[in-house]
């Protein structure tokens, strides 16, 4: 029943934004002066090198969906501005008409290899939130391969799971089980105090187990953070890489968190040689006991998953955006850079991605 209601509010959603644009809303909406004043900071986490989209469709999209979005962008004259540049003339009043900031987060390989042709094809500056634990790692993330090598072969029993330290049963049918087996993987590394190596060794059992070829997943660097080499490649040709934490986690402690940010800071110093200040939260979670710690380390931004568009009265702490996502349509993406969206939205605080990038 609650997924009949759930499509029965998209129907009527996608009614009513169809009926908006067909008689010109979208379109007043897009030129007021209310929209002048909004900052719409667009967020994006992967581009699928393969099939990565069908197996998080939250997570990533499809090189020609992100193409279909940038289009639209050129196709509507919105101004796309360099996010400390929109950041600053949004808070001084002065941004133009129709403003974008776009922000991919996590700093994944696929962004080299996929997005950043795109976006650099359109010639629209682009802000990379780059977390940095894996970027001298040339190994994909332990959670997400091990999820993903586990959705590979959803719908299937293994009995072997012993060969792996797990029940000797691996029920891969539902969701559910295999996130149990994940987190069964992830506390079995932790308690076994386990290496980022060693834990990959422990995927590529798993993908042995599957009968998954590992070694090709790996050459495709799938789910593998950008290295140093792209990061200070794509930094020369004017990517702005900037905060995410060193291990995409926020400890409530405030000396782990301070190291964090110095970690991340220093890293990105290294192969960018520019100060990072603006700053991302990892899977969206922040608390407000996080906001001076921000400062204290002079982190002038932080960017949210929370939904909205910025203006000026936003804490700069606290900055809202549109998570784009395949599930979204191009409609959908419409209604948010006019500014319908945003007034149609029912607001709530982001959920925390099902896997961190970083265990």
């Amino acid at each position: 029943m609650q997924f009949i209601f759930r499509d029965m509010r998209k129907q009527i959603r996608r009614a009513a934004l169809h009926l908006l644009r067909n008689t010109g809303i979208f379109r007043l909406l897009r030129e007021s002066e209310w929209r002048r004043q909004r900052l719409l900071i667009l967020c994006y986490h992967g581009i699928s090198l393969e099939d990565e989209h069908q197996w998080r469709p939250g997570l990533y999209m499809e090189p020609r969906t992100l193409e279909q979005r940038l289009r639209i962008l050129r196709t509507g004259d919105y101004n796309v501005l360099p996010l400390g540049e929109a950041l600053q003339r949004l808070y001084a009043k002065e941004l133009p008409r129709r403003s974008v900031s776009i922000t991919f987060d996590d700093g994944t390989y696929d962004f080299y290899k996929q997005a950043y042709p795109i976006v650099k094809r359109y010639g629209f500056p682009v802000t990379v939130y780059q977390t940095t634990y894996y970027s001298d790692r040339r190994v994909p993330v332990f959670s997400l391969i091990c999820s993903y090598l586990l959705w590979k072969r959803r719908g299937v029993v293994f009995s072997n799971g012993r060969e792996l330290g797990l029940n000797s049963t691996m029920d891969l049918r539902t969701e559910d089980s295999r996130q149990a087996i994940v987190t069964a993987l992830i506390n079995l590394s932790a308690t076994q105090n386990l290496s980022g190596l060693e834990k990959n060794e422990v995927a590529c059992r798993l993908a042995g187990l599957l009968d998954i070829d590992y070694a090709r997943l790996l050459q495709k660097r799938i789910l593998q953070v950008m290295g140093a080499p792209e990061i200070a490649e794509l930094s020369r040709d004017g990517v702005d890489f900037q905060l995410h934490t060193h291990r995409h986690r926020m400890p409530k402690d405030k000396s782990l968190f301070q190291k964090e940010i110095e970690d991340n800071r220093a890293c990105l110093r290294g192969v960018s040689q520019k100060e990072a200040v603006h700053f991302c939260y990892p899977s969206g979670f922040y608390c407000q006991q996080f906001l001076p710690w921000l400062k204290a380390e002079g982190v002038i931004s932080a960017t949210t998953c929370d939904t909205g568009l910025a203006t000026y009265r936003s804490d700069a702490l606290l900055l809202p955006r549109f998570i784009d996502t395949t599930g979204g349509s191009g409609l959908d993406f419409e209604s948010w850079l006019t500014g319908v969206g945003d007034l149609l939205a029912v607001r709530r605080r982001a959920r925390r991605k099902a896997f961190p990038v970083i265990d």
